[in-house]
């Protein structure tokens, strides 16, 4: 991990929203992690396409959570991820 994380900031899900107003992000090379805390059962959008929507938190602050969506070939490859996986 330390190898991986090397030359690059870790950025709190909890703290995402305060970092995309005070810095441009995509000037950093950043990571951040997540919990699916909530799933969605897969929908079909207007297009007949179906995808997920995945809550994430980082158990930090579980009053914020991002809301991640799922579709094309990442929803067909990890709609089955189970819920508390990181």
């Amino acid at each position: 991990m330390v190898r991986k994380m090397a030359n690059r900031k870790l950025i709190r899900l909890s703290q995402l929203k305060s970092k995309l107003a005070a810095e441009n992000l995509e000037e950093i090379d950043w990571v951040t992690f997540g919990v699916i805390v909530k799933k969605v059962t897969p929908q079909s959008a207007n297009n007949g396409r179906t995808f997920s929507i995945w809550r994430l938190n980082d158990l930090r602050d579980l009053s914020q959570c991002v809301s991640l969506f799922l579709f094309g070939d990442v929803h067909k490859e990890h709609w089955k991820t189970d819920q508390g996986t990181v």
